[in-house]
């Protein structure tokens, strides 16, 4: 079956903003690729001049939040190093039963891969308080010089919900045939192997 993969722009990001910047790109993905009836809700981001659209399904929102909060945790443990969150589709497809198996497979059609550089300038709250928009930079950065790395990662992640957005509207030919009722194709959040040797699975 023909995978299609779509690498990511890589974004420049400081530890306290990972957790916004990838509910904004996971949800937008999801979205994008719900079937049938959802109810959009829209998100405005607090932290960026940006507002994306999720489903509208609490259970998406919390198994999202699962992942991102692993991810975190990941780089907690790995400062200084690229990382990568990779949402793949897949349909099901039983296996041949044999004697001792009646498996199923997982058949990958759509991978995306999300690429961001996590900076370590600064020891950031872990982030379950609220995240104000302005943060002290203890390593002395002017205001100037952070309002312009902001605006950067601004327009940086509109340039990757545009990307989202052209990558679905250009590549259909892939997409499996919709069954009746369902409102999501099967999806996983993973880091990938060479980031975390086990892969969570949604």
């Amino acid at each position: 079956m023909n995978c299609e993969v779509c690498q990511l722009k890589e974004l420049e990001v400081e530890h306290f903003e990972i957790r916004e910047v990838l509910r904004c790109i996971l949800h937008t993905i999801v979205f994008h690729r719900a079937l049938g009836l959802v109810r959009p809700k829209v998100i405005d981001l607090e932290l960026f001049d940006i507002t994306y659209v999720q489903c509208g399904d609490g259970e998406l929102e919390k198994k999202i939040d699962e992942k991102i909060e692993q991810f975190i945790s990941w780089v907690e443990k790995h400062p200084n190093k690229k990382s990568q969150v990779c949402i793949s589709f897949y349909e099901v497809k039983n296996k041949h039963p044999s004697w001792f198996t009646n498996k199923t497979e997982r058949l990958y059609w759509e991978q995306w891969y999300i690429n961001l550089n996590v900076s370590q300038q600064q020891k950031v709250h872990s982030g379950k308080s609220h995240p104000s928009k302005i943060v002290v930079d203890p390593g002395g950065n002017s205001l100037e010089e952070r309002s312009a790395r902001r605006a950067a990662l601004e327009t940086s992640l509109r340039e990757v919900l545009f990307q989202i957005i052209k990558f679905v509207n250009e590549k259909k030919d892939h997409v499996p045939p919709i069954s009746d009722g369902v409102v999501y194709f099967p999806y996983e959040v993973t880091i990938p192997r060479w980031i975390l040797s086990l892969i969570h699975e949604i």
